[in-house]
């Protein structure tokens, strides 16, 4: 099974890969190329070269934070680019890891599908890794399938995807596929030139693999010169018009504009021989990443958030919630100044330095961690009337906080710290049902897209403009015990979000009488977009900027 009898004959192929080094931005180079071909019927891919199945047990620390899909699936973070700069819904299987390859591989052979042959890294790696995108692209009936190949050229992780792009490029034709390759072009202190020799080895490496880029990106403080282009452009052996500078933003939402400018599209239509007509519908978005360039550079109001968690050593361990926010902020015209708060060293000084912020946000996370000093920011953030967003794990330690504090419960707790030895009494948060004894960590969670049905009359009602049901994403092993959800209310929470009535699992909850105290089960920065923000985020802001007023 080759995949060479597999192509549609219809798909166009963009492959980007990186050099230099990691952590510059292919993800949202890939999906900056994918929002300027939005008339189009764009799939991205996303090829990892780690050896696990997905990233869903990978600490948030190591790897930055596991986006969840609708359908459930635990991918990588620059599936939420892909998403909010393409307005789509991903799925797991556009997501391909060496983990999933390499068990496609044995599934196959010991199904009996070699009938008897030895199976060799080549060919057989390069045609599962094929086939996977042969597939995608005929099932989803891709115009364009946008193929982001992770880590950089030389890692010994990715070769395999590398082999499998350049053995594609032939099997589809040269008019059918692209290159584009994301590279870093430095300016050393002291010499204030920029420097095209990292470029130069990159791209060779990539030459080496018989792969010749069609565009190069470089990523640099400044516009590239005509100098540091021309030059580029000789040793990478393309034109000097296809050396596109990947210039440092305030905001990556200008990136999409910043490369049309530099002439792109061009580029891609002429090498694809796709028509021109009909340009990119980029007005809405150029409105807003306007106004964030504004408010980057003279804001009309600063609202301080502070983001309590766990996860504080890496800043991608809580992107989409930067996201979300940036998102809200735009449509009220406002900046955000966003101080991420590490709740495992709470002390009497960081809680009173609380009441400074505008809006405080609990997020998501598991074990008992970091989770005492959690439960102290939610007691802070409900008894000062500091705007309040619980997520998922913010949720249930709100629900315990309010059980020991309001409840005459001080022994309440989540049953998820018995695991780090702690006992646990009464257990307000419990497993959700089926999974008190499953011990196996991948694929054990209730994970993504579930309608919410909303209490009439409530405070997320009337945020979610009028709406019974709506639809988030989850990804959670515990829920609110249903023997306490009687008591907790009479003592006046509200549970304002409830599941299907078969499983009834309490999914928002809300206290009156606060300006703005909100908790969701849910991961509602998942769902937000530039051009649709979450009405979470967006009404939590809008209850910070009334604070902020009645403070100034």
């Amino acid at each position: 099974m080759s995949g060479d009898n597999c192509y549609n004959g219809k798909s166009k192929f963009i492959f980007i890969t990186g050099g230099v080094l990691s952590g510059l931005g292919k993800g949202v180079a890939a999906a900056s190329i994918g929002a300027l071909l939005s008339r189009f019927r764009v799939i991205p891919v996303k090829c990892d070269g780690y050896l696990n199945v997905d990233p869903g047990t990978m600490n948030p620390i190591e790897h930055g934070e596991v986006f969840v899909l609708d359908d459930g699936g635990e991918v990588d973070m620059d599936f939420g680019h892909y998403e909010r700069f393409l307005n789509i819904n991903g799925k797991s299987e556009w997501s391909l890891t060496m983990g999933k390859v390499f068990s496609t591989l044995i599934e196959r052979e010991r199904q009996g599908v070699y009938a008897g042959t030895t199976i060799q890294f080549l060919p057989h790696v390069a045609d599962v890794i094929k086939d996977h995108l042969f597939k995608i692209a005929s099932k989803e009936n891709a115009d364009v399938l946008l193929i982001e190949i992770g880590g950089t050229v030389g890692d010994l992780e990715n070769e395999f995807y590398i082999e499998a792009a350049r053995q594609l490029s032939h099997i589809v034709g040269q008019d059918n596929c692209i290159f584009a390759h994301l590279t870093y072009i430095p300016i050393p202190n002291g010499v204030r030139e920029q420097k095209s020799k990292p470029t130069q080895m990159s791209v060779r490496d990539l030459n080496e693999r018989g792969i010749y880029p069609d565009i190069i990106i470089g990523r640099c403080s400044e516009p590239l010169t005509t100098k540091i282009k021309d030059k580029i452009a000789l040793y990478g052996n393309i034109p000097s018009k296809n050396v596109i500078s990947g210039l440092d933003m305030k905001s990556i939402y200008e990136i999409p504009l910043s490369f049309q400018e530099e002439g792109i599209l061009d580029i891609l239509f002429k090498k694809l021989k796709i028509s021109s007509t009909g340009s990119p519908k980029m007005d809405e978005w150029k409105r807003l990443v306007d106004i964030c360039k504004k408010n980057y550079e003279s804001p009309r109001k600063t609202l301080n958030v502070a983001l309590c968690g766990k996860y504080t050593q890496l800043e991608d361990s809580y992107a989409s919630i930067r996201e979300a926010i940036i998102h809200a902020a735009a449509h009220l015209n406002v900046a955000c100044k966003l101080t991420i708060l590490d709740t495992e060293s709470m002390d009497e000084a960081s809680l009173a330095n609380l009441s400074s912020f505008d809006a405080i946000i609990v997020p998501g996370g598991f074990g008992s961690r970091g989770m005492e000093g959690k439960i102290s920011v939610i007691k802070v953030a409900r008894e000062n009337n500091i705007p309040f967003l619980g997520i998922c794990y913010g949720m249930q330690l709100s629900v315990v906080e309010y059980a020991r504090h309001k409840c005459g419960m001080p022994l309440a707790n989540t049953i998820e710290v018995e695991s780090d030895g702690i006992e646990v009494k009464e257990p307000v948060i419990a497993f959700l049902p089926g999974l008190e004894y499953v011990k196996v960590l991948g694929g054990t969670l209730r994970k993504g897209g579930y309608d919410v049905f909303l209490k009439k009359g409530s405070l997320v009602e009337k945020i979610y403009n009028g709406a019974s049901v709506i639809r988030e994403r989850f990804r959670h092993r515990y829920e609110v015990n249903p023997m306490y959800i009687s008591k907790l209310e009479e003592k006046g929470l509200i549970f304002s979000g409830y599941s299907a009535k078969e499983d009834n699992i309490m999914q928002m909850m809300e206290i009156p009488d606060h300006p703005f105290f909100v908790g969701c089960q849910f991961h509602p920065e998942l769902t937000s977009t530039l051009l649709k923000p979450s009405p979470l985020f967006h009404n939590l802001l809008k209850a910070a900027d009334k604070r902020s007023d009645e403070r100034s």
